[in-house]
């Protein structure tokens, strides 16, 4: 009997010790993916601002802007995508909405961003595009790869429509959170005139007939949590220039918005849980289970040797009886 559950403990033994790996490096990998239906939203604002009155043409300090942000997942359209692909794909239609401290639109520009669900790459089809132009992107955009590594990244920027380099600068704690810090900076680069204008008339054709062109740098700067690949925090030094033509009378270039933008104390905190949420069930799959189903196959060996150790202990020969001692006499 003890041979039998010896045996079977074994087996047991092999089976955890063998899911261990498996569970870490092969069904991790195939089971985290962003789901193809998320929807996020991110308010960010860049207060003492400097922002251009299109009507008068001046640039004026401001109180605040107020960017919002949102993301939301196409299901229809990644199905779509994954026919051809053959690979799970998530559609982002993404919205930057910039509001200025009388509540009225300053700009926004749409977005679709297409990408490899677990790996978040690009995934190149139909309908990639920003501000209605089509775009093909190198490189990430808004999330890291699950289990970020400490190196530098391509990352695609939106406004100037280019990739570049987003720089590792070191690991940090945010808020109680372990994060890695990365810094990207664009210098000054043409970019396009957004569709939409803030004031009815003007068009980028109008602005374009002018000769004014619309001019931009940026530091973009993002404190990521490396498991989930999710930025926790993020902020911006945001320049925009508009330079030369007759739109501007005799000036070279006029500032159109200024500002450090930083994302709204109550979306840090939102995020910080949400990512510590996420984060507990990345660590499940890649540390605690795997950690686990290796040491209970520990120790199931450990008791399988045991009870076999215990079975080849040799009995004591059947039917000899151990003499009574006998009696001492006086």
């Amino acid at each position: 009997m003890r041979r039998k559950a010896s045996l079977i403990l074994l087996a047991l033994a092999v089976f955890f010790a063998a899911l261990s790996p498996l569970l870490r490096w092969y069904a991790f990998p195939r089971l985290a993916k962003i789901p193809a239906g998320q929807y996020q939203d991110m308010v960010l604002e860049a207060k003492d601002a400097t922002l251009l009155d299109y009507g008068t043409m001046q640039a004026r300090k401001v109180p605040k802007v107020t960017i919002v942000q949102t993301l939301k997942g196409n299901v229809e359209e990644s199905e779509k995508i994954e026919k051809t692909a053959g690979k799970d794909v998530v559609v982002w239609d993404g919205l930057s909405y910039v509001v200025g401290p009388d509540g009225k639109m300053v700009s926004k520009i749409p977005e679709r961003y297409i990408f490899d669900a677990h790996t978040q790459e690009p995934v190149h089809a139909t309908g990639e595009m920003v501000d209605g132009e089509p775009v093909r992107r190198d490189g990430i955009e808004f999330k890291w790869p699950f289990m970020t590594e400490k190196r530098d990244y391509e990352y695609f920027d939106a406004q100037a429509r280019v990739t570049a380099p987003i720089h590792y600068k070191g690991t940090q704690d945010f808020r109680g959170v372990e994060v890695y810090y990365f810094e990207q900076t664009i210098p000054w680069t043409k970019v396009p005139m957004p569709k939409t204008m803030p004031v009815q008339g003007i068009t980028p054709e109008s602005v374009a007939k002018t000769g004014t062109t619309r001019w931009y740098t940026t530091v973009r700067k993002f404190w990521v949590e490396p498991l989930t690949g999710a930025p926790v925090y993020g902020e911006e030094i945001h320049k925009e220039e508009l330079r030369g033509g007759s739109l501007l009378g005799d000036r070279d270039k006029v500032t159109a918005f200024a500002g450090h933008v930083k994302m709204r104390e109550d979306y840090i905190k939102s995020t910080v849980d949400l990512v510590n949420s996420n984060r507990t069930l990345v660590l499940l799959m890649t540390s605690y289970l795997p950690w686990g189903f290796l040491f209970l196959g520990a120790l199931l060996l450990s008791l399988s040797l045991y009870l076999e150790a215990r079975s080849r202990r040799p009995a004591a020969p059947a039917g000899v009886e151990k003499a009574a001692p006998e009696p001492v006499s006086a």
